[in-house]
């Protein structure tokens, strides 16, 4: 008896110590109802000094204008791109030559970089964002007149009103060219300091002629917070067409 009771508890011992399978018999699931504890409204009263903030800066009046600048109202230039480009050229050269002891020669942006005109009146922070809605740094690329030869070829081809600073006056004559840059015949055996984004200097809106240049400085300086200190320090903005790109 008691050799049975012995062969019992094993067998007992060993099946108790093996691994149970277990399965699913039955899925059970409720709706859990969840409800918006902050109140819209409450919402609306934490968000509204920030908009107040916002809508008080984004209308600070910066400087003035007595006539429209336009996008539009030239062929090969405009008044629009001729600000955007000396606006950029001076905020920007001092920064560069205090850093390499030169001085830029001139400044090339793209005619779509625009996306907006300033109407007569007051300017404020916000037309500067409209202007320029994009977050793009302001480089100087050094360029081979190689370089320089291949963007007025570009220039000439395209016929569109890219923004270029005033040390820069390019006379098209059918299929060749006479350019002066900053009253200097130009000199293809030179090279060439040009103020630019990051966005056409890799190559955007087809400018390739910006790629692989000689040297790439960042002057770590936003297009539009140049744009915003011009008009910053300037009460009443002139700009006009002076014919810095035309043809004969």
């Amino acid at each position: 008896m008691k050799k049975y009771i012995l062969i019992f508890l094993t067998l007992f011992l060993v099946f108790s110590c093996k691994e149970q399978k277990l399965y699913v018999s039955k899925v059970e699931a409720s709706l859990i109802e969840i409800k918006n504890q902050t109140p819209v409204t409450t919402l609306e009263q934490e968000i509204a000094p920030y908009r107040e903030k916002m809508e008080k800066e984004i209308n600070t009046v910066l400087s003035y204008t007595p006539t429209t600048i336009s996008r539009k109202d030239g062929n090969l230039e405009s008044s629009l791109g001729n600000l955007m480009a000396d606006m950029c050229y001076e905020q920007a050269n001092p920064v560069f030559l205090s850093r390499t002891g030169k001085p830029i020669d001139f400044a090339l942006f793209n005619n779509g970089g625009l996306r907006s005109d300033i109407q007569q009146g007051n300017i404020t922070v916000g037309h500067a964002f409209e202007m320029m809605p994009f977050e793009n740094t302001l480089l100087v690329v050094k360029m081979t007149g190689d370089k320089i030869a291949e963007m007025v070829q570009f220039l000439m081809v395209e016929k569109k009103a890219h923004p270029v600073s005033k040390q820069f006056n390019l006379l098209i004559k059918n299929n060749d060219y006479q350019l002066n840059i900053n009253h200097l015949s130009f000199d293809k055996n030179k090279t060439y300091n040009v103020l630019t984004s990051d966005y056409l200097q890799g190559g955007g809106d087809n400018m390739n002629f910006f790629k692989n240049p000689i040297q790439i400085t960042d002057i770590d300086y936003k297009v539009r917070n140049a744009i915003i200190d011009y008009f910053s320090k300037t009460t009443s903005i002139q700009t006009q067409l002076d014919g810095r790109i035309k043809t004969e």
